[in-house]
């Protein structure tokens, strides 16, 4: 590859996740970068979807139309929320266009190389739900949680609101106060009755309860509250400790209850606590970036 191609080479770095997708995209040797945000491209709300978004938001950045993409000098690394499903990742590899290179990782292989520059290290992920991963001086990867709400998502922002919504359950039928608390979670909701909350019950998804999470960090002092988030802090530590059983790698708290989170770790591990580097769509084009840099010196 002549030296005049390798500068053309267009990088490209998606974080598709199920409530939003951000592309970041450079071109190879520049540090400028464009960024482009849309609507989920989670492959579990179809993968014909996850490409017209990610394509629509490709041509947005680069101000051409989807139909003029030069997709054949694009080095493209995905971070896709639902790639750890092999029949998904493998449509997605299938439907994709002709690239020069393309590589698919779960959203939590990229905001672990967002979070470290794409350095050894650990990450928590801690929005909607939860997933911890890690990267290891001689390159191998663990990861952890990731089943999903209900089941798993231990210290989400879905497992939070959960907990918390038994407080609203236990004050309107009056097993406690209804204090503050239990009020400001209702008119989250919003529900004024016994028979609102249990129609709310029966519809809420993750992302209903996760919307709970925001009142019970602000009511962070209330003992019922305050048992949820150390309960949170105590599921995060046990992550941590299962992907680093040795305590020398340095770990980032991502995420909207990562961050709110932090103020409340304590013990050995907090020494350990560091600020995330960049997100997820940044550590995808860190990725592709080490990607074309590869191919350049097999070239």
């Amino acid at each position: 590859m002549s030296e005049a191609a390798w500068d053309s080479t267009i990088l490209i770095g998606v974080d598709g996740g199920g409530t939003g997708t951000r592309i970041a995209v450079s071109r190879s040797g520049s540090a400028s970068i464009r960024l482009a945000e849309g609507p989920a491209s989670a492959l579990s709300l179809g993968v014909a979807n996850a490409w017209d978004v990610v394509a629509g938001l490709c041509a947005q950045a680069l101000d051409t139309s989807i139909h003029a993409m030069p997709w054949s000098r694009c080095v493209m690394v995905a971070g896709m929320a639902g790639a750890h499903h092999l029949p998904w990742r493998e449509q997605f590899l299938r439907d994709a266009p002709a690239m020069q290179r393309l590589r698919v990782e779960t959203d939590a292989f990229t905001t672990l190389a967002g979070a470290h520059a794409g350095r050894p290290g650990a990450m928590i992920a801690l929005g909607t739900g939860s997933v911890g991963e890690a990267m290891r001086a001689d390159g191998n990867r663990v990861q952890v949680g990731g089943y999903g709400f209900p089941a798993g998502d231990e210290a989400g922002g879905a497992w939070i609101g959960l907990r918390a919504s038994r407080h609203v359950q236990q004050a309107f039928d009056a097993r406690v106060t209804c204090d503050a608390f239990a009020q400001a979670l209702a008119a989250r909701m919003p529900i004024d009755s016994r028979d609102a909350l249990i129609a709310w019950l029966g519809r809420a998804q993750a992302r209903d309860y996760a919307r709970l999470a925001p009142t019970v960090f602000a009511f962070g002092t209330h003992p019922v509250a305050t048992a949820i988030l150390d309960e949170a802090v105590d599921q995060v530590r046990m992550m941590v400790d299962a992907l680093d059983r040795h305590g020398d790698l340095p770990i980032a708290l991502c995420g909207g209850v990562g961050a709110a989170l932090r103020s409340r770790v304590s013990g050995s591990w907090v020494r350990r606590l560091v600020d995330p580097e960049s997100d997820a769509a940044h550590g995808a084009l860190v990725l592709a970036r080490e990607m074309s840099r590869d191919e350049r010196v097999r070239a």
